[in-house]
């Protein structure tokens, strides 16, 4: 289960209390505002797209989407995100539950500038009803990011 391996992997922190598990999904940037009583745009939602034989993640606010412009000017090709079904083996998460931490080795991930406006958000922790609260700075060093990108647009 996917929200086991993003505890083992704050565990090596000891922050694996701090991952957690609602009642209700948390699945959609809407459901996961309304299950913690925030903004929308405070979830971090975590997209996945292909990167040659393999895939990269960009994380952003909750209120944001991929520019294609902006994508490709920084990336050097079409942004095209992951099939449904490649999303799990190439990740390590399913759909629902896709966040930076505890994904399989050489995926790189990205964040989205859309972020640094909060002062804490909330990313999926590897189910569709999960979720821990990092501050940007928190968010930066366990995400184990490549850059600070801008390539989104408000919705």
């Amino acid at each position: 289960m996917s929200i086991e391996r993003v505890r083992e992997y704050f565990r090596q922190y000891g922050m694996e209390e701090r991952v957690r598990e609602e009642e209700h999904s948390s699945a959609t940037v809407e459901e996961a505002a309304e299950a913690l009583g925030c903004e929308p745009q405070r979830i971090a939602k975590t997209l996945s797209f292909y990167m040659g034989e393999s895939a990269i993640l960009i994380v952003t606010a909750g209120d944001r989407k991929i520019d294609n412009k902006k994508y490709r000017k920084y990336f050097g090709c079409k942004a095209h995100m992951l099939k449904f079904e490649d999303v799990e083996p190439m990740i390590g998460h399913a759909v629902g539950g896709v966040c930076p931490f505890g994904i399989h080795e050489g995926i790189d991930v990205y964040l989205d500038e859309s972020l640094k406006r909060f002062e804490t958000v909330f990313p999926a922790a590897g189910s569709g009803n999960s979720m821990i609260e990092l501050t940007i700075p928190e968010l930066e060093k366990y995400s184990r990011s490549k850059a600070w990108i801008d390539v989104c647009r408000e919705l």
